[in-house]
């Protein structure tokens, strides 16, 4: 029964699927397949011979390994790797070349012979690649074949870099990458402009003959795209569903990257649910957007028709379940973020008491805050609550090299008409710019560079917080010392940022406190900013009285949007509300028109801002509520 309950839960899916808790355990399972791998080798007097991924998914796997080398003794004299891929061109001992990061991360620190390591070779001319990709394919053949390829994933769906319209049979090969696969890789590069348009890649086919498959992914950024790799029609526009027609491949997700799949976003379609009151809400909200109906016109009909039969069944009648959804997701809209004063708040969001609350936003970048909660910051100013704003890190990198120039220039320019010295000036102009004509991409920038990148954003920062109506005693900048660590060193040691943290939050004790919940920040700056904030918390509230009455609310926006069930306080805003909160956007100029690191939507910050809080306020106006011009969405993290 156990087994049939299982099978009726994933039919859905057309390829075996592990999920685990994270990708820390799910990592040490691979890594432990590889070891016993090898061991079996060991005995049959073999070769074992690995194909290897690279990126931030397989990264954990190595280090077990490397573990299991020094802890454990497990030897790699017996193991000959191939590795999926290269950008080429690319010279062997660049930081973003695969020959760098599978020594450190992996073959530095083992046994293995350096004659047993194949990777592809970027600093081949190009009438030799075809000859090489044929002998890259000869010698795996010669050895037997791959015995296990790991495989990560791209949000293109490509495997290796087999991009949409890679064929099933494809051999190693040169391959031109997807835009999208290059904006990925852009922070890595300093920028997409400086990322290779090619690279060296094994075969969907060359894949295909190993004689195990194992694809992992990691976080809520690949779930989009495991869902169609794992319940989507065979296509060559997403690579990786060629992969269901091996009998050999299977998925090893952690829980996030697994959460699209039908059986956890949709779970009513597979399975008999156990319904609480967060699933029921889900569960109509998906209905009605389905079927396209306002949810007090959905019928027993739609009910049984998709899926929801033992809702209806169980839950009903469905008319007083419509008003009971229709009536939670309304009483999640207020336009009193901070709580309003004298009121019932028995159905509100927000506690009316204290009538006057300290705020504090965290901002992970100088201008997160803005973008993504801009209404709602000035709403919270101009009810007269104690709204304060911590700037997590100086957000440094993301400004171009003529903007820091041009700064400088005219700082020189100032001091000459005031007829003020400028020797120091004058030697620091040449110095930067000598610097930042010779600079390679990717290269850290001076520390006089970064310092005046950092001031450039810290001044946009205080001139649109002074727009929302803070005080200047309110802007704090904590300029986190992780931010610039991490630029030099791969240690994660937060210990000094969270110290930090704790002592601003002890400093003014907030009733309410704001936090990136944007995980979908390509550059994890938002996801680090966030632990930070949460730690801090749960700490304090060991020793510190004011925490048990202080609400963490986290927002979205610069990436991605909370979905309408997800969202337990909706700030509405007014057209004049959105157009302050384009103006307060509007003051971050070095953001503006063409952002350093844009992610992957072309649109400027301050249109995506737009676009997105319209689509939630649309979303609820089709749900049947009132239509508004824009809304902001909160979660509550119960900490």
């Amino acid at each position: 029964m156990l087994r049939l309950n299982l099978l009726e839960e994933t039919r859905f899916e057309k390829l075996p699927v592990r999920i685990f808790e994270n990708e820390a355990e799910a990592s040490k399972v691979v890594a432990r397949r590889i070891s016993d791998l090898i061991l079996t080798r060991q005995q049959q007097d073999k070769m074992a011979v690995l194909g290897l991924a690279t990126g931030v998914t397989p990264i954990k796997v190595y280090a077990e390994l490397v573990r299991l080398h020094k802890e454990e003794g497990l030897s790699f004299r017996n193991v000959v790797t191939f590795n999926l891929d290269e950008y080429y061109p690319m010279k062997p001992d660049a930081e973003q070349s695969y020959v760098t990061f599978m020594h450190e991360n992996l073959f530095k620190h083992i046994d293995v012979d350096p004659a047993n390591i194949h990777i592809p070779d970027g600093t081949l001319d190009r009438n030799e690649i075809e000859a090489f990709c044929l002998n890259y394919e000869q010698q795996i053949s010669d050895l037997g074949g791959l015995d296990l390829q790991i495989l990560g994933i791209g949000r293109t769906g490509h495997i290796g870099f087999n991009e949409p319209g890679s064929a099933p049979n494809s051999g190693t090969r040169l391959v031109t990458l997807n835009d999208l696969t290059r904006r990925d890789a852009a922070r890595d590069f300093g920028g997409k402009q400086n990322v290779p348009t090619k690279a060296i890649t094994m075969g969907i086919g060359t894949i295909f003959k190993a004689r195990e498959i194992i694809l992992m992914a990691w976080n809520s950024k690949k779930a989009p795209i495991i869902r169609k790799a794992v319940e989507g029609e065979i296509s060559s526009d997403v690579p990786a569903t060629y992969l269901q027609l091996s009998e050999n491949v299977e998925f090893i997700l952690d829980k996030d990257a697994a959460s699209d799949l039908t059986r956890f976003n949709a779970p009513w379609l597979v399975k008999d649910c156990v319904w609480d009151a967060a699933l029921i809400k889900k569960a109509v909200s998906w209905l009605s957007e389905k079927v396209d109906k306002p949810i007090l016109k959905l019928t027993v009909e739609d009910y049984n028709n998709n899926g929801m039969a033992q809702l209806a069944t169980e839950k009903g009648p469905v008319y007083d379940l419509n008003i009971d959804i229709f009536n939670k997701i309304q009483q999640t809209i207020t336009g009193w973020p901070g709580g309003k004063p004298n009121a019932d708040d028995s159905r509100r969001p927000e506690r009316a008491l204290p009538a006057k609350k300290r705020v504090v936003v965290f901002s992970p970048h100088p201008d997160d805050d803005v973008i993504s909660m801009g209404g709602t910051f000035i709403r919270l100013a101009d009810h007269g609550h104690d709204v304060h704003v911590a700037y997590q890190t100086s957000g440094n990198t993301a400004v171009w090299d003529d903007d820091a120039l041009r700064f400088v220039e005219f700082s020189i320019d100032f001091c000459r008409k005031q007829n003020l010295d400028l020797n120091c000036q004058e030697e620091l102009y040449r110095k930067m710019k000598d610097f930042l004509s010779a600079k390679k991409p990717n290269q850290p920038d001076l520390k006089e560079i970064l310092e005046i990148k950092g001031l450039i954003r810290k001044g946009e920062a205080t001139a649109a917080a002074r727009f929302v109506g803070l005080p200047d005693e309110n802007i704090h900048f904590m300029d986190l010392p992780f931010y610039d660590r991490g630029k030099v060193s791969k240690v994660k040691d937060h210990e000094d940022d969270i110290q930090q943290t704790m002592n601003l939050l002890k400093e003014i004790k907030p009733h309410q406190v704001f936090a990136a919940g944007d995980f979908a920040d390509p550059h994890g700056t938002h996801k680090v900013c966030f632990d930070i904030v949460l730690t801090a918390l749960k700490r304090l509230k060991q020793t510190e009285d004011w925490v048990k009455d202080c609400w963490l609310w986290l927002y979205r926006g610069a990436w991605h949007e909370y979905a309408i069930h997800e969202i337990e306080m909706a700030v509405p805003l007014s057209p004049q509300e959105v157009e302050r909160k384009r103006f307060a956007i509007f003051k971050h100029q070095s953001q503006k028109d063409r952002p350093v690191f844009p992610g992957d939507d072309s649109r400027e910050f301050w249109v995506r801002a737009e676009d997105r809080t319209r689509e939630t306020a649309n979303a609820y106006n089709q749900l049947g509520l009132a239509e508004y011009e824009a809304i902001e969405g909160f979660s509550r993290w119960r900490f």
